[in-house]
């Protein structure tokens, strides 16, 4: 079975991942079919590149994704722009409804980083009034 997954790069304590289409019997960073695509949880926000085509074309054929994949399609709005396109949608609308998708998900990282930020102050805040 083909699985669509991560392959760890980079050196210790600096990962970065490419997104592979791998047999699910290969090791984790071993061999491949086809690289889709990387992630790079490491800038801010996380850089995610992956050639939409080709991870269309893997998950028509039946690979399936992990968990973080998916998570990952999700985020760039793959699985939204194939389920759009099974639906018989024209194109132009496609796109606009990914790029409305991709800018929901982009507001969503900010506000959430936003309420860590206040989330951290407070607890500092306590434990500074507690001491």
């Amino acid at each position: 079975m083909v699985k669509l997954r991560l392959r760890r790069r980079g050196r210790r304590n600096y990962a970065f991942y490419d997104i592979v289409a791998a047999d699910n019997r290969s090791p984790r960073d071993g061999r491949f079919i086809e690289r889709i695509g990387y992630y790079d949880p490491n800038t801010s926000p996380s850089t995610i590149v992956i050639r939409p085509d080709r991870a269309l074309y893997w998950l028509e054929v039946g690979a399936r994704p992990t968990h973080i994949v998916r998570l990952l399609l999700s985020y760039e709005g793959i699985l939204l722009r194939r389920r759009l396109l099974k639906a018989g949608l024209p194109a132009e609308e496609i796109e606009r409804r990914v790029a409305e998708h991709k800018e929901r998900v982009s507001q969503r990282y900010f506000r959430l980083k936003e309420r860590r930020r206040q989330r951290e102050r407070r607890r500092a805040a306590a434990a500074e009034e507690a001491a």
